[in-house]
């Protein structure tokens, strides 16, 4: 059954335009609540990110949810894998996050996860909008839900990020620049490093409500590998505006992205023997790290591009390892759902047990030239029955034989088409790219 409302992420938009509004969330609010309540006494865990927009919205689906009868703790600015955190340790009915993910802050979204603390199940979001378009009505006022500050959140999701690296290890002697694109972590970051013992330099930690994600974070590191050469630091550390993806730099000012981290992650758990058969990957994934993870004699499958579509891969195999080249990165034997933090934790237990830099651990994964275009549309296009983009696909794919692949797709969360091309030779790659994104404009 095809969705209504919820996208693969939520329910995202522009701020102001239907259905990013008050109203619908108040509405929104109602309905989860009223879904919720039919299974009995039901309570809610709701945090954000630090748009100006997020208190709003907010305030909405704490009044919607309170109508219908369940009871609310606020935790305020925090990342959405916290919130995934907090819904299990509070025995929640729910948890809801509101927040845009790495787009602008113009934007804002509505996401929800389940009492497991993963990603809420399609037949719950189907409920939740056959509700939705029912009369908002409340039927008990002297039931109405309560809500409360929950203080101690960020300390409770902190101890939780620590938790995860390894007791008998220390960050003691690293130097990290810690980029929290003025978003989520902004709090809990550089907390977690520190108080794991490394010298931690806040970059783009200081929020606004309007400056989240803008020119920082894992979607624009430029300004975080400055600061790493600038700093003379071991590495750098980027998260996006809530939290959920991550990027790093080495020191020498080089990116480390999502494929060569999970790569990195694999490789580590077979040093140490740890449980692994194989890694989850997307159809994004550089076909570098496809040969890299099946040199380490592990399985390599591709999902559709999603956290959602990865983390179903990772349950339907038994397996604890997946993610994206953007930085979602899912390790299911330490956290519920895409967790940066706990990610980039993984990432430095390997550096400090192997006594190796973040440079020398990259260098197991040879990247394949990629280049990513995205063509942003005014409205959407059906790529399938445009005869001149089929063209130049099946035009691209002859050019490139067996040592490359091309992929378009309708990103999900933004009104954008990316043209991926990857192959062995960059010049070619980069001119089919920008051939295959011309052909689509020339669609519109």
């Amino acid at each position: 059954m095809s969705r209504k409302y919820f996208g693969t992420d939520g329910v995202r938009g522009l701020v102001g335009q239907y259905p990013i509004t008050p109203d619908f969330a108040l509405k929104l609010g109602w309905a989860a609540g009223r879904v919720m309540a039919s299974k009995g006494r039901a309570s809610v865990v709701v945090g954000k990110d630090t748009r100006l927009s997020g208190y709003l919205f907010e305030s909405a689906l704490e009044a919607g949810l309170s109508a219908a009868g369940v009871s609310v703790r606020l935790l305020g600015p925090i990342p959405t894998p916290a919130v995934a955190h907090l819904t299990r340790a509070f025995h929640a009915s729910a948890g809801i996050v509101i927040s845009a993910s790495h787009n602008p802050y113009h934007d804002n979204g509505i996401k929800f996860f389940g009492p497991d603390g993963k990603k809420l199940a399609d037949a719950v979001e189907h409920e939740i909008e056959a509700w939705l378009d029912r009369d908002m009505v409340i039927d008990n006022p002297d039931q109405l839900g309560k809500v409360t500050r929950q203080e101690d959140a960020r300390g409770r999701y902190i101890e939780f990020c620590k938790s995860s690296f390894p007791f008998h290890l220390s960050l003691r002697g690293l130097k990290i620049v810690v980029d929290c694109a003025h978003g989520a972590t902004y709090q809990v970051g550089p907390a977690v490093f520190s108080e794991l013992g490394a010298d931690v330099i806040s970059h783009a930690c200081t929020p606004n409500g309007t400056n989240i994600n803008d020119q920082v974070g894992s979607t624009h590191p430029e300004g975080l590998q400055r600061r790493v050469l600038a700093e003379k630091a071991d590495l750098g550390i980027a998260f996006d505006g809530d939290g959920d993806r991550i990027v790093m730099v080495d020191h020498r000012g080089e990116l480390v992205d999502g494929d060569e981290l999970i790569c990195l992650m694999a490789r580590e758990r077979v040093r140490a023997g740890r449980p692994i058969l194989g890694v989850v990957g997307t159809l994004m994934s550089n076909f570098g790290m496809e040969r890299a993870i099946r040199d380490m004699g592990l399985d390599f499958v591709r999902a559709a591009v999603g956290d959602r579509y990865v983390m179903a891969e990772l349950e339907s195999r038994g397996w604890n390892l997946g993610g994206e080249a953007s930085g979602h990165i899912v390790c299911l034997d330490k956290a519920t759902t895409g967790d940066a933090i706990v990610a980039a934790l993984q990432v430095l237990a390997a550096m400090v047990a192997s006594d190796r830099s973040l440079a020398e651990l990259k260098c197991g994964m040879s990247k394949y030239p990629q280049v990513l275009i995205n063509v942003r549309l005014a409205e959407k296009i059906d790529l399938a029955a445009s005869a001149a983009v089929q063209a130049a696909v099946r035009a691209a794919e002859q050019r490139l034989g067996d040592q490359g692949r091309v992929l378009l797709r309708a990103s999900g969360t933004e009104p954008v088409i990316r043209v991926m091309v990857e192959g062995q030779d960059a010049v070619l790659v980069q001119a089919l790219a920008e051939e295959l994104a011309e052909a689509v404009r020339g669609s519109l």
